[in-house]
């Protein structure tokens, strides 16, 4: 009977060190998003999010009927907040499958915030003093910042940065303006 309780209060301790936490409820950092955490299962989102709406993309192969009008690579799950507000978009690894773990999340809502004040309305001046940008990859519409202290991925449209959006001209840390808005604001789970 002690073996049994030591054991149990064991796993316990391993649950609790291991387990996502969820007192902040809109906080940032790597492998977590408010109430998400890495070690989440998406068939748990529905649980994590009781009190909120979620409305489910499922991909290609969940739509049946063979319909080639709507073709869609990932799952999606949109998160709501009960008053209707979009907060976020949660994308598993593997889809049509409620084990997968979280791929990324896709912040919607300026209410998630880093410790050091990054939200999604967030200038480009607070991404560059507070974090090191690693990388900047340029596409056709938006120029997308890598940080990877949070494992996340910041889009910058073009417009924002006094660039043709069509134009194949690489963006360099300097070009971007102070007060250049974020479009999307990714984080990516390991």
């Amino acid at each position: 009977m002690k073996k049994i309780n030591a054991f149990l209060g064991l796993l316990l301790v391993v649950l609790t060190i291991t387990s996502c936490s969820r007192e902040n409820k809109t906080i940032i950092e790597r492998n977590r998003v408010g109430l998400v955490c890495s070690q989440d299962l998406i068939g748990e989102i529905e649980t994590i999010f009781a009190n909120d709406s979620i409305v489910k993309n499922l991909s290609e192969g969940a739509l049946g009927g063979g319909d080639t009008k709507y073709v869609q690579d990932n799952d999606e799950y949109l998160v709501y907040s009960k008053q209707g507000k979009h907060l976020m978009t949660i994308v598993p690894n593997e889809q049509h499958d409620s084990t997968s773990t979280i791929k990324y999340v896709q912040i919607v809502d300026p209410q998630f915030i880093t410790e050091k004040g990054l939200s999604l309305s967030s200038p480009f001046k607070d991404i560059n003093v507070n974090y090191m940008i690693n990388k900047v990859e340029t596409s056709l519409s938006s120029a997308t910042l890598y940080i990877d202290e949070l494992n996340a991925t910041i889009a910058l449209d073009k417009k924002e940065i006094g660039v043709n959006p069509f134009s194949t001209q690489e963006i360099k840390i300097e070009q971007i303006p102070d007060m250049a808005k974020i479009k999307y604001l990714t984080i990516w789970f390991d």
